[in-house]
């Protein structure tokens, strides 16, 4: 089969050769840090797809994907795309995507990648519809004081898997929110880093039924894939940690119910932070804002339940 993939990249690449010659002539606290956010390089092409996945090639960081017509640039057809690596962990033979295909001279990669079964999809636009007429409902009263529950929702974790609360139940968890491409430390950085600690600190103590949960302040870039290389290269333990992404309307609604602001401008984030310690069974007993949390103390709190 490579032969036949080699003749569909000599392919590619004329066709991109011709198409750029012919292009020639034609919580309740003030924000925080704003945050930058990369644009694309000028160079680059970007085309959504879908597709099925044929093949992982792990070793040269390949997938071999059977992709749908892509409209405006070329016919269905199977080929080889570059993946990141957390991307290459999720992907399994048979699984139906969604992603960007990106083109890079004679490169052709794939970034943003989704699961897309259908039960899936479904799944996640009935949650993120229900959640929002539950804000709408709540009024004036969307924001979850203490002693209240946990909404519902569903969201992707770092494999990729649908996640709600439920899965949590009859564990104390404790939940932030965080995205993986904040440069400034003392925001998402720092509170990673005290949620690996507490993870640490808790397991020290003799805890066992704690959840750790953070969820995507930006879903349209982090990916389950995305999350997934993130928590590696900083060497989280994922066994009792999720890293949660999904619709970005589903985000928002989770964000006004539990008082954190988020706020997109151009090319920046700004945002506050809270993380939230939730009880078994599903009721928010405590909440810290900012990142500056002791985690003696949520070890504690924990240890009291």
């Amino acid at each position: 089969m490579t032969p036949c993939y080699s003749l569909v990249r000599r392919w590619a690449a004329g066709l991109l050769i011709m198409a750029v010659g012919l292009g020639a002539g034609c919580a309740k606290a003030k924000p925080a840090a704003a945050v930058p956010l990369t644009v694309a390089a000028p160079t680059e092409q970007r085309y959504p797809l879908t597709g099925e996945i044929i093949e992982v090639q792990r070793a040269s960081q390949t997938l071999v994907v059977m992709h749908d017509e892509i409209k405006g640039y070329m016919p269905g057809m199977t080929m080889e795309f570059k993946a990141a690596r957390g991307d290459l962990e999720n992907a399994q033979p048979g699984q139906h995507i969604r992603a960007e295909l990106v083109v890079r001279g004679t490169e052709f990669s794939l970034e943003k990648i989704w699961p897309a079964d259908a039960v899936t999809e479904r799944a996640l636009v009935a949650a993120a519809q229900s959640l929002a007429q539950d804000t709408a409902m709540r009024g004036k009263s969307a924001y979850r004081e203490i002693g209240e529950t946990l909404p519902e929702f569903t969201l992707l974790d770092q494999a990729g898997r649908a996640v709600s609360p439920s899965r949590f139940r009859g564990k104390q968890v404790v939940l932030n929110f965080i995205f993986t491409r904040c440069p400034v430390a003392t925001m998402c950085p720092a509170s990673t880093l005290r949620m690996q600690e507490l993870q640490q600190a808790a397991r020290a103590a003799g805890v066992t039924d704690l959840e750790l949960v953070s969820i995507s302040l930006d879903p349209e870039f982090d990916t389950p894939g995305v999350l997934k290389e993130y928590a590696e290269v900083r060497g989280i333990n994922l066994v009792n940690f999720s890293f949660l992404t999904g619709p970005d309307a589903a985000v928002r609604q989770l964000l006004a119910q539990l008082g954190v602001i988020r706020e997109f401008e151009g090319a920046t984030i700004k945002h506050t932070l809270a993380t939230v310690l939730i009880n078994p069974q599903g009721k928010i007993i405590y909440r810290a804002d900012g990142s500056a949390w002791a985690v003696d103390d949520f070890v504690r709190r924990l240890k009291k339940a």
